[in-house]
């Protein structure tokens, strides 16, 4: 669930043997590095925490929320990696209530902050988009890139592509096709040029990040610490192993090429000991150092996975 990351340095003891960042893999050829973990327990200063995957549409998650103090994260930082709600009256609740125990609350969309299946009003998800973004204007929520006490805070906005899945595919068992398995083909509403059929929604959402381009540049030349963060996933290794999961084509709908290289050129190629990204999505638990850079993601999830996962059932 909720998770505080340390922002003193920490040591690469064991540090992994940095590759060129953009990942030259045939398909079927992922090579997953060992990764370590990045977390210290001797952290000062500012406190940020992360969180993803609220699904606050389930009361039970909702009352999570409001159980959160009122007063202990009066100084501390938030980053919201997407999937707040489906229903827009929830993801509005939702944010308001963490705005309330925060005193910062930086937000990026998911694929379920999207979703149109209820909505009373007639819009595609890109008008919907557009008008969560105004809302966390308007709540005090900040999407676009920030410093806060010297540390750089900046928001990537993101989409998964099919293309992004290197891993050969599972044989000899029946697998559900994606239109079956993933609702965002049904549940989001494109305009005609946009699918997620192919690259053109990874592509947009992408270059949703270039007006942001001079602030990011700023921060890069003044900030000592950075911390990038997103809904989707920017590497495959951050994902586990086909074999391991339920659904074995879920790589397939979860990250972007695009997001890696945009990361990478925030951190550099080499980043430092500082370089932090935040993602979402998929519901596991990570916290590791992978080519130089620390990946956290800490859902909340849907309470069937939080009562599976106390009962040691980790992967289902």
């Amino acid at each position: 669930m909720i998770s505080c990351l340390s922002l003193s340095s920490y040591s690469f003891c064991e540090k992994i043997a940095l590759k060129k960042y953009r990942r030259c893999v045939k398909r079927g050829c992922i090579k997953r590095p060992q990764v370590v973990s990045g977390a210290k327990k001797d952290g000062f200063g500012l406190r940020v925490f992360v969180l993803s995957d609220l699904h606050t549409d389930y009361p039970e998650n909702m009352a999570w929320v409001r159980s959160l103090s009122t007063k202990r994260h009066e100084k501390d930082v938030l980053l919201v990696a997407g999937d707040v709600a489906e229903m827009y009256d929830n993801f509005i609740l939702t944010m308001s209530l963490l705005k309330e125990r925060f005193e910062y609350v930086f937000f990026v969309p998911g694929n379920h902050d999207l979703w149109c299946r209820w909505e009373t009003e007639d819009f595609d998800s890109l008008e919907k988009l557009n008008k969560l973004l105004d809302a966390c204007k308007q709540l005090g929520v900040e999407t676009n890139p920030a410093v806060i006490d010297g540390l750089g805070i900046i928001p990537l906005f993101s989409w998964y592509h099919e293309s992004f899945d290197r891993e050969d595919d599972i044989v000899g068992v029946r697998i559900p096709s994606l239109d079956m398995a993933c609702k965002d083909f049904h549940a989001c509403k494109w305009p005609g040029n946009l699918s997620n059929r192919d690259t053109s929604l990874a592509l947009y959402f992408d270059l949703m990040n270039e007006k942001n381009q001079n602030t990011v540049k700023r921060i890069q030349s003044t900030c000592s610490q950075i911390i990038t963060f997103s809904h989707f996933v920017p590497r495959q290794e951050l994902c586990p192993e086909k074999r391991m999961l339920f659904y074995p084509n879920l790589p397939k709908v979860i990250g972007s090429d695009w997001l890696e290289d945009r990361i990478r050129s925030i951190h550099g190629v080499e980043s430092s000991s500082f370089a932090c990204h935040v993602f979402g999505h998929t519901h596991f638990c990570w916290d590791a150092v992978v080519d130089g850079i620390r990946y956290v993601q800490a859902p909340l999830a849907y309470p069937r996975e939080r009562k599976r996962r106390m009962n040691g059932e980790v992967l289902s």
